[in-house]
């Protein structure tokens, strides 16, 4: 059921008054007394946060407690500094105005940090995963979860709905799962999500992915209520309060007529800027993950993050060991990388992007070259292409979408698909 929502005309953002209304419409009186933790997204994502934070402390003042949560699944922890930024606040202001206000890390791999909601078994998981299944999922899962969302009367979600490589659309109880979530849940919905492939999941509303997120949130007792965003230049054009499903569900919606950009022909060749938000490559591959649908076999992704000098901060050392391949590299090879993270192994195919094997080769639709502060060796190394981000003029790939080529200034969010 949804509670309050607003909409913005096409190229157009709701105004504040109009947010601040809708929060206050959808929120009033509902969580009076109660404690209160609110899930929001690290820095990786596009929303107007620091605004969002001191309406939604103004709207819920007379809750008993409310406490943020950043839902960074895997990603690095924030520093004091970083997550005063990230909402928009001075450590003064944290001192003084805010200092009854909890401002906290999820903590994924700290097993004194999480709790377990039950078991996801293998009939369950080969019902969700459906023509997706495959041996190389796990014959069970055990839903872990921040221990936080079982201590508070009430969880609020605030965050913005995209086209997404795992899930299709993000948001709603994808921050549950696996914003907040162990590694169990994290390995096993990005895993089933790369046995969809990216290109047969993105951008598409209900997936196996989603359905196993949802079937975890189920397990979950606490009350919960989803504020899903649909962010477009930095501001809203939708704005959804209700429950995770249908909320998430209308932002979905209408992140598919806003997010998704439609091409008549494929192109040979894109320039995919990932910005800096995107600090390292396992952020920074959404350049590629964003394009692929619309690049022709045998074309190729440069991704330009001329920013970028980090692969991943948690994960690379798995990374630089496997490099990045297609899906049925991994599949031909099991033993040989079934002892990996699952979750890693996605993040390599994701990037890779589509492809199949022959006699033992692989070969990948799409050349995929970097352009970033990693060395040329280290491309080589991880099974990229290089290009010296420095030889990159932006001006000669502009306005050549008619020649095939095409540039995408920020990558990331929008969708780029073929309308056939």
């Amino acid at each position: 059921m949804i509670d309050s929502r607003a909409i913005s005309p096409p190229n157009q953002l709701l105004p504040a008054d109009k947010i601040i209304e809708t929060l206050h419409s959808g929120l009033d009186g509902k969580l009076t007394n109660q404690h209160v933790l609110v899930l929001i997204p690290d820095h990786t994502r596009s929303l107007p946060l620091p605004f969002l934070f001191r309406s939604l402390i103004g709207v819920l003042h007379d809750a008993k407690q409310l406490d943020f949560i950043v839902a960074l699944g895997t990603h690095p922890p924030l520093s004091e500094e970083d997550l005063h930024r990230l909402v928009g606040i001075t450590a003064e202001e944290r001192r003084s105005k805010f200092k009854h206000i909890g401002l906290l890390n999820h903590a994924w791999n700290t097993p004194s940090a999480l709790t377990s909601l039950g078991l996801i078994e293998q009939d369950e998981i080969k019902q969700i995963a459906g023509q997706h299944w495959h041996p190389s999922l796990p014959n069970e899962i055990d839903i872990w979860l921040n221990r936080a969302a079982l201590e508070y009367d009430h969880i609020l979600i605030l965050g913005p709905t995209f086209p997404h490589e795992v899930v299709g659309f993000s948001g709603g109880a994808k921050y549950l799962f696996p914003g907040i979530s162990g590694p169990d849940m994290i390995n096993a919905t990005h895993w089933l999500g790369a046995l969809g492939s990216v290109v047969g999941t993105i951008g598409i509303k209900e997936t196996p992915a989603r359905a196993m997120i949802h079937a975890a949130a189920a397990r979950l007792k606490t009350p919960l209520t989803l504020i899903a965003l649909v962010v477009e230049s930095e501001g809203l054009s939708g704005l959804f309060i209700g429950d995770h499903v249908s909320a998430w569900s209308e932002a979905a919606d209408l992140s598919a007529q806003r997010h998704i950009h439609w091409a008549d022909q494929p192109f040979l060749l894109v320039l995919s800027g990932a910005p800096p938000m995107y600090d390292e490559l396992w952020t920074g591959a959404k350049a590629m993950y964003k394009v692929e649908p619309v690049v022709a076999v045998g074309g190729e992704v440069v991704i330009y993050a001329p920013h970028l000098d980090t692969v991943s901060r948690v994960h690379g050392k798995y990374i630089h060991k496997i490099g990045y391949h297609i899906l049925p590299y991994f599949l031909e090879n099991w033993e040989q990388f079934k002892h990996i993270p699952l979750g890693v192994l996605a993040h390599s195919t994701h990037l890779r992007g589509s492809g199949v094997m022959e006699n033992g080769m692989e070969k990948p639709n799409v050349k995929v070259t970097l352009a970033s502060k990693l060395s040329e060796e280290d491309c080589k190394r991880l099974n990229l292409g290089y290009l010296d981000p420095a030889k990159i003029r932006l001006d000669e790939w502009m306005g050549k979408e008619a020649e095939g080529i095409l540039y995408v200034p920020k990558a990331g969010e929008i969708l780029y698909r073929l309308t056939y």
